[in-house]
């Protein structure tokens, strides 16, 4: 029997990175997830904090490959256009909203996501 010693690219249980960023999640982080988890979203299902590979992304729609960052300036152009990189190569989608949007207009947010979810 052939058995892969290969990590899954998206592992079920979190890592101690993420569920530090789980329970430490931001005011932004919060308001979406409150949108995006129960299904609540178009019937989606969503993680947050959910692990690939070495990085861990915001919110992740499994199904349909679908990740969701936030930006706040924390990390740079260049670490986030490697870790998009990484993620296409894997073959998720990757969308990306700035944190001012999220604040100012979480519907047109959440319209955008649920648009890609159904392309």
């Amino acid at each position: 029997m052939f058995y892969s010693h290969r990590m899954p690219l998206v592992r079920r249980q979190i890592s101690p990175h993420a569920s530090r960023l789980r329970r430490d999640q931001t005011d932004v982080e919060r308001m979406l997830w409150e949108a995006l988890r129960n299904r609540q979203l178009g019937g989606f299902k969503f993680r947050r904090q959910a692990t690939i590979g070495a990085y861990v992304v915001d919110f992740l729609c499994l199904e349909h490959k679908l990740v969701v960052e936030l930006d706040g300036g924390q990390h740079g152009p260049t670490a986030d256009a490697q870790r998009t990189a990484f993620l296409q190569a894997s073959g998720h989608r990757v969308i990306r909203f700035w944190n001012h949007d999220v604040i100012e207009s979480r519907e047109a947010v959440l319209v955008s996501i649920l648009a890609s979810l159904e392309a």
